[in-house]
């Protein structure tokens, strides 16, 4: 098992050790929690890869992730709230380059799911990214972190197959070896109710780390620059194993899916934000059929399938 390092792919593309290796589907954290919330849209992101609108929200959360990734470029006397400021033009520019569509979210007044974000003018929307990173400023101080990995994939194919690969925000490690996992959310801290969804991304990571380094992290760190507060957390090694099971479980379902084509959707308050009402039965819709030569490309096995013991 090795864990690797790459910038180029979404967490979601297949992993390649090689150009000559075969792509295969992996597991993220983020498509294992699609697939909990609504089978139905773990196939539309993921095998019929279906366009999303962009929010205003989530472009700002990319934007301050990105200023925050570029914070610890400079030395570590110089991580200012002041030079982070500075930071948040070049990282939209950067944004716009990579992504020219962001744009459209300012391109007209009026437009948008939101009536109160549509008419936020894109001096105010930058506005309150620079908010957010002045919140971060409450919750650490940059000057005494040296960062291990930001933005780093890591990844590792566990004994049955199953290919894990997610994106770390920021790793740290000190000097006794010991891990700290750290993820920024641009949103509020959540209710006690929601703290383990909010952490699975957090295990998910912490699962990988371990099975690819042999240390169990000692601290899982959610900080919310929305209203600059901090979640943390310690697993324990047990825990981490059962982990895993939940994910094999996870993946037995999806790779069952795929395999029959039956995805189905599991209405719940979260549709509201869904860009797929129209494909849905659950509101009146029918999916286009299953993309069975597009999945097969993409290295799923849409063959009835063995069951694992």
């Amino acid at each position: 098992m090795t864990a690797m390092v790459h910038t180029e792919q979404p967490a979601e593309s297949a992993a390649v050790s090689s150009p000559e290796a075969p792509r295969r589907p992996s597991l993220s954290p983020s498509r294992a929690a699609d697939f909990k919330t609504c089978p139905l849209l773990y196939r539309f992101r993921t095998i019929d890869r279906l366009p999303e609108r962009k929010s205003r929200a989530a472009v700002r959360g990319t934007l301050v992730h990105a200023v925050l990734e570029k914070l610890y470029d400079l030395p570590a006397r110089e991580r200012t709230p002041a030079a982070a400021h500075e930071l948040i033009a070049p990282a939209w520019a950067e944004l716009l380059a990579a992504e020219p569509d962001c744009a459209e979210l300012f391109a007209e007044e009026g437009e948008g799911h939101d009536e109160k974000a549509a008419e936020e003018t894109l001096e105010a929307w930058l506005g309150s990214a620079g908010t957010l990173v002045d919140s971060y400023f409450t919750l650490e101080d940059p000057t005494r972190i040296q960062p291990d990995g930001r933005e780093q994939l890591v990844e590792v194919t566990l004994p049955d197959g199953l290919l894990l690969r997610g994106f770390v925000d920021r790793l740290d490690v000190a000097p006794n070896g010991a891990l700290r996992v750290v993820d920024y959310k641009t949103g509020a801290t959540p209710r006690e109710a929601f703290e383990a969804k909010a952490l699975f991304q957090m295990k998910f990571y912490a699962l990988v780390l371990w099975r690819t380094r042999g240390v169990v992290a000692s601290q899982l760190k959610l900080l919310y620059l929305g209203d600059g507060d901090a979640l943390t957390y310690s697993p324990e090694e047990g825990e981490l194993v059962r982990f895993e099971r939940t994910l094999q479980a996870i993946w037995t379902a999806i790779e069952r899916a795929v395999a029959t084509g039956d995805f189905r959707p599991n209405p719940s308050r979260l549709c509201g934000w869904c860009d797929h009402q129209a494909l849905c039965p659950s509101f009146g819709g029918t999916p286009p059929p299953f993309p069975t030569e597009a999945a097969a490309a993409a290295g799923w096995a849409t063959l009835p399938i063995v069951e694992r013991d």
